[in-house]
């Protein structure tokens, strides 16, 4: 398969990271450790994994007319991401998380859409041609709704594959999931996809099958630390994940999700693709950071043969 454009549609941040020995409690002021202000955003996050993996990356989205606008415009072009598409709005901030990453390497955000908000379909219609013949269109969910549905039937009326990572987490349309080629979920969000409740392995083999009921293609539900779950019309299988020392898992689904789109843009299998995925987001949570912590194709491919991957 001929590698094309990827367009990522999604939100664009400016993310403050502390570091601290644990979190706070409610009206609890603690002392932290480390702080850092890096770029971010989950469609930024995915863009510039997708470039650092090797992909050829259109980011869709807008940014605030302020100086953390102007940041994101040069991070972009200087990790190869093409920023043709995003847009700065007048007199409205750049989208802000502020993270808070404890000793084990969790965390907790929050999240201040700011110019994320304004990205509407009148800004998908006039991208059209390009998401249209794009090879695959990658969204996520900090950005409005009837944005995500625009890009979703869009590209689906062009016959191209869109890898959804339905996060923040929400209740989606079941329409709209039958629309989706790729599912990409965390344990949390295929709980609030779902209605129900992960507890052990079991239960994730039952999630994974409901929401393939729902019409979607294909889901790769992420457990974290205990890998990821594939479920397709063929059956499901279990990928363990690599042991790593966790310093921030921040990124870790976007890395992953990046690394997917890249494996796939190149033509190998939806299994081997994970397995490259599989490897993006582990190597990504061994620093802090989002973007910051994304490894390049070169560190990829040395961790997979240090790891004895083997992609088919």
């Amino acid at each position: 398969m001929e590698k094309g454009h990827i367009v990522v549609v999604g939100s664009i941040n400016t993310d403050l990271v502390g570091k601290t020995q644990r979190m706070p409690r409610g009206g609890e002021t603690i002392l932290g450790s480390d702080f850092r202000m890096v770029p971010g955003g989950k469609g930024a996050n995915q863009a510039v994994a997708v470039a650092r993996a090797g992909g050829n990356v259109k980011m869709l989205g807008r940014v605030g007319d302020d100086l953390f606008g102007e940041q994101h415009l040069a991070n972009f072009q200087d990790n190869g991401v093409d920023t043709q598409l995003v847009h700065s709005t007048p007199g409205v901030p750049t989208g802000v998380a502020i993270i808070i990453v404890d000793d084990g390497g969790e965390n907790s955000i929050v999240v201040i859409p700011g110019a994320n908000n304004s990205l509407t379909p009148a800004d998908i219609e006039a991208a059209r041609e390009i998401v249209e013949t794009a090879q695959i269109v990658m969204l996520q969910l900090e950005i409005p709704m009837e944005t995500v549905e625009t890009v979703i039937r869009m590209a689906k009326g062009a016959g191209v594959p869109v890898i959804l990572d339905p996060g923040p987490a929400r209740p989606l349309d079941k329409a709209l999931l039958a629309l989706v080629d790729y599912l990409t979920p965390n344990e949390h969000e295929a709980q609030v996809l779902a209605g129900e409740e992960i507890h052990n392995l079991d239960d994730a083999y039952r999630i994974a099958g409901k929401l393939l009921e729902y019409g979607t293609k294909n889901v790769l539900l992420k457990l974290g630390g205990n890998g990821v779950i594939i479920a397709t019309s063929q059956g499901m299988e279990h990928i363990p994940a690599h042991k790593v020392k966790a310093e921030d898992t921040t990124a870790a689904g976007d890395s992953f999700a990046g690394g997917l789109a890249v494996a796939l843009s190149e033509g190998f299998s939806l299994r081997s693709a994970v397995l490259f995925a599989n490897a993006v987001g582990a190597l990504s949570v061994t620093k802090l950071g989002a973007q910051a912590a994304i490894p390049t194709r070169r560190e990829i491919e040395t961790f997979m043969a240090e790891r004895g991957v083997v992609l088919e």
